[in-house]
């Protein structure tokens, strides 16, 4: 990690500031155990990674280390706000909670009896992953019938196809990566995303000798220190996959044994991969044959290959069928067998909570509305609407969808609606509180008590209260019990504080004494190495790794919706070209990939991480800035029937040319044009179950006009 330097608001901290042991709430399958400064009842210092925590391992993003700049932040909002001037415009005035919670009460109130429940919208998501705080507004949407959340932005297109393999969400615990012979991060940065990964990988590499390959789809900081870098053209990972698999079969280098007694290989499935060849796949991933066979050859002669697979390679529109090919190599050599071998993407399938008293009651019969698709369902669209009323109003926690979600030329009309009345809860003055007509100011996670769950581990994580909030900052979980109370929903308003809801949940899941845990900070729920390697069989009925998934069964365990024809899913492991196409019109692939010191829209206010990101910027191939007559640093415009943005260019070599890659999700206002990345992505929902195509898009690309 970089030096860091101090915040200024700590030069002249006390000596004796004690330390008190916390998580990190963020979006991230790290979530790392932190020990914080406490320098008073209102004052954190430093924060460190938890040396004592075997993943974390005392190591920590340099985003968090400078938490401190983020929690005494002069921006942040302090008190309840009612908007006096138009919509985006940024005029507000000062009002007590009590206006507040009438206002929204009443207005709500006037919207059901109007259009019916399902006109009120309750929309959070992951901006903070402490369950009391993010999934407490269940309570309300189940005991109101407001419109229920359809959860594709995220896990829904890597989840499907992991599940698909597997049938289950669980894999090898990730330290014994430190045990492995090989390591294979695939379509994940974790250098910027998840250093803890590279801990891991790197000792097995320093005390083993063992390989690290990177695939990716451009040079990525994890790609610099990689062994064998693979980079590919966007969407292609599935063929690369089935190319490996080909070779492992053709030279001998599968584990015919395990196929035979944990898989459902076939001879169709091995007839299938005979056309999946090195040249084959050269074709579509920009590799050499070389390199595939390269790669096939060190892990099918390494067995104890462990197999990291990303959330970003999935983010196509082929996303899922590549996430299960991916993994069905690992089944092909018979990685699982061995410790340190057999793959790994969220260890979410483990946890075993008995949530309801946080939730309310479950099943609600309310329309499920796709979050990908809020631009659509904003702008009055039927089919998104699911047949029912047009959303009135809105309740936002944990995210700003202004920023995050796509075709956001779309989202932004919505939002402008006169009629549509808009309550934020947050932190700062985002973007999507600019659109609000209350907006709630909310604590940070060292300001109220929480547990957070691992996906990228296999521990559950108590973070206490440590400091007291600013002004009038309340948590999630007293805005959902007023609100209930102010809109007849009075039996879900409890009366238990947040730490005794933790308490609960805990004794419910059979977890534990709250007061016990909170000792040690933890409960550990990894599964037996046996069942995490799934020695005795895969989550299925017959106990066989899927090569040839039943997409309805994994539907059903994903609790998910058909968004296309079944039909159109593949039969086998493979490779499929549904990627946006590029044309004359628009010629380039676009991917957004996650910055080093934002986490999607956080971080983008805090004077660390806009230091390190600077201004917006598009890495572009040499070659193809050089036929479009653009020079390294010159202002481009990039578009497609979406919509346009203006970016920096920045000339790199790590990237093919055709592709061109922007990192971060900057706030819009730091664009010439007041349009952010995603203004270019699409909304149309990703084949089997939904989910946004992040990294898939095609562009045109110009000189920006002076």
């Amino acid at each position: 990690m970089e030096q860091i330097t101090e915040s200024p608001h700590l030069m002249n901290k006390p000596a004796l500031a004690r330390t008190a042991r916390s998580v990190c709430p963020h979006d991230c399958p790290s979530t790392c155990a932190l020990d914080i400064e406490i320098v008073d009842d209102r004052t954190i210092g430093r924060v460190r990674g938890a040396k004592d925590d075997p993943y974390t391992a005392g190591v920590i993003c340099e985003k968090v280390a400078r938490y401190a700049e983020r929690v005494h932040h002069p921006d942040r909002l302090l008190y309840p706000m009612r908007r006096i001037g138009k919509k985006g415009e940024g005029a507000f005035e000062r009002i007590s909670w009590d206006e507040a919670l009438d206002e929204i009460g009443r207005r709500f109130l006037e919207i059901e009896a109007e259009y019916g429940a399902e006109a009120i919208w309750p929309y959070n998501y992951a901006g903070t992953m402490g369950h009391v705080q993010r999934d407490g507004l269940d309570r309300l949407r189940h005991a109101k019938g407001y419109s229920n959340k359809y959860d594709t932005i995220c896990v829904m297109i890597s989840w499907s196809g992991y599940i698909a393999g597997t049938g289950m969400l669980t894999g090898v615990n990730p330290e014994q990566m430190a045990e492995s012979d090989c390591v294979v991060i695939w379509g994940t940065n974790p250098v910027n995303t998840q250093i803890n990964v590279m801990t891991h990988a790197v000792r097995a590499r320093r005390e083993r000798g063992a390989k690290i390959v990177v695939v990716d789809i451009y040079r990525t900081a994890t790609m610099e220190q990689a062994d064998m870098a693979l980079l590919i053209r966007p969407g292609s990972d599935g063929a690369l996959a089935c190319a490996v698999m080909h070779v492992l079969l053709r030279d001998g280098l599968a584990d015919r044994a395990y196929l035979a007694s944990h898989t459902d290989f076939s001879a169709d499935f091995e007839a299938h991969l005979a056309s999946r060849t090195p040249q084959w796949a050269a074709e579509i991933t920009g590799l050499s044959v070389e390199e595939i066979e390269g790669f096939a050859h060190l892990v099918g002669e390494n067995p104890k290959s462990y197999f990291r697979l990303g959330y970003g390679f999935t983010r196509q529109r082929n996303g899922a069928t590549n996430m299960h090919a991916a993994l069905s190599i690992p089944a092909m050599i018979g990685a699982w067998k061995h410790r340190g071998g057999g793959a790994f993407h969220s260890n979410s399938g483990a946890w075993g909570l008995e949530k309801s008293a946080i939730t309310g009651k479950q099943g609600s019969a309310a329309r499920a509305l796709d979050f990908s698709r809020i631009g659509a369902i904003l702008n009055g669209d039927a089919e998104a609407l699911k047949g029912g009323p047009p959303v009135k109003a809105l309740l936002i926690q944990n995210t700003n969808p202004m920023v995050v979600t796509p075709d956001h030329d779309l989202t932004r009309k919505g939002f402008e609606r006169d009629d549509l009345f808009t309550v934020v809860h947050e932190q700062f003055m985002t973007e999507t509180a600019m659109m609000a007509d209350i907006v709630l100011p909310a604590t940070m996670f060292v300001e109220h008590n929480d547990y957070y769950t691992r996906g990228g581990h296999t521990r559950v994580l108590y973070g206490p209260k440590l400091i007291d909030a600013p002004g009038e900052a309340r948590p999630n979980h007293f805005v959902i019990n007023e609100i209930a109370k102010c809109v007849g929903a009075e039996t879900v308003a409890t009366e238990k504080t947040d730490r005794e809801l933790v308490a609960e949940t805990f004794l419910r899941s059979d977890y534990g004494d709250l007061d016990e845990i909170e000792k040690v900070g933890f409960v550990d729920r990894a599964l037996p190495d046996e069942k995490a390697r799934f020695a005795d069989g895969f989550a299925w009925p017959d106990g066989k790794y899927r090569f040839a998934p039943d997409w309805e069964a994994a539907r059903i365990k994903r609790g998910a919706q058909w968004t296309c024809d079944p039909a159109q899913m593949p039969r086998f492991a493979d490779y499929v070209d549904w990627n946006e196409p590029v044309s004359d019109d628009a010629p380039f692939r676009l991917t957004t990939s996650p910055a080093r010191t934002f986490l999607n829209s956080t971080f983008i206010e805090t004077p660390g991480s806009k230091k390190r990101e600077g201004e917006p910027k598009l890495l572009m191939h040499a070659q193809d800035a050089a036929q479009l007559n653009l020079e390294d640093g010159a202002a481009v415009t990039i578009g497609n029937h979406r919509g346009s943005v203006e970016l920096t260019l920045k000339l790199f070599v790590g990237v093919r040319p055709g592709v061109v890659v922007a990192e971060g999700l900057h706030p819009h206002k730091a664009h010439r044009k007041g349009r952010g990345i995603n203004t270019l992505i699409g909304s149309d929902p990703v084949p089997p179950f939904g989910g946004a195509a992040f990294h898939d898009a095609a562009v045109w690309i110009k000189a920006s006009q002076s």
